[in-house]
């Protein structure tokens, strides 16, 4: 194992309504000094995080219609091409989970498909969040299935503002349901370095993260290698 094949598995969430401006900045310096996959940020600051994370490898990353998925379609994809516009590569967007607990699988394919497609059509990928914790599991697989026709970048179990987060029941359905060219995201629950790697032995390839220094603070010093100097910096739920 390579520190890079965890640390480019963290998406370092800043989403707590609560995080002032100097906490953003330095969570996106924390999210360069560990040298993470991507920010996920408030969207009103998203383009100075794009701005900020230009030239590195870090990514940076927005939510649309979060936390509860129910804005209107035309909503959701006015939002993504603002994304887009501010420099976001990776947007994760809650579904609309009313209308996956009342059966509207139509309406829930063409909300999803939307937002994928304007994503694609700008080069960038689309994570889709599922609310697991109010869902059975035949509407967790019906999601998996959805996904995986309208070509999404990945399944995600959480918001992690939500009443649970990632459970490995439901990281293990997900792979086995998504098709091959989806992957799978925790969220909400991954709070250590053992976590991290047990998530990463059931197929997970991204994880959402709050905790992201403790996380890698222990990756490092397993893998023998000098610590990084960065003021911890998260919502400290997630």
């Amino acid at each position: 194992m390579k520190y890079e094949d965890m640390s480019k598995m963290i998406d370092h969430s800043l989403l707590n309504p609560t995080l002032a401006v100097n906490d953003l900045e330095a969570g996106i310096q924390l999210a360069l000094a560990y040298d993470v996959a991507s920010v996920c940020i408030m969207p009103y600051y998203l383009k100075r995080c794009a701005e900020a994370l230009a030239g590195s490898t870090v990514m940076a990353s927005t939510t649309i219609g979060f936390p509860h998925g129910v804005n209107t379609t035309e909503v959701k994809v006015a939002e993504a091409k603002r994304a887009l516009a501010d420099g976001c590569q990776e947007l994760d967007m809650v579904c609309n989970i009313s209308k996956v607990l009342s059966g509207d699988w139509d309406y829930v394919r063409e909300d999803i498909k939307a937002v994928v497609e304007v994503a694609h059509e700008a080069g960038q990928k689309v994570k889709v969040i599922f609310e697991n914790c109010y869902l059975n599991d035949e509407q967790k697989i019906r999601l998996c299935e959805i996904c995986s026709e309208v070509r999404a970048d990945w399944v995600k179990t959480s918001t992690g503002y939500s009443t649970g987060g990632a459970t490995h029941d439901d990281l293990k359905l997900m792979r086995q349901h998504a098709a091959d060219h989806v992957q799978v995201k925790a969220a909400g629950g991954v709070r250590d370095f053992e976590g991290l790697v047990a998530v990463r032995e059931l197929g997970v390839s991204r994880c959402g993260a709050s905790r992201t220094k403790d996380i890698l603070d222990e990756c490092r010093k397993r893998l023998g290698l000098s610590p990084i100097e960065a003021t911890d910096s998260g919502d400290n739920s997630y």
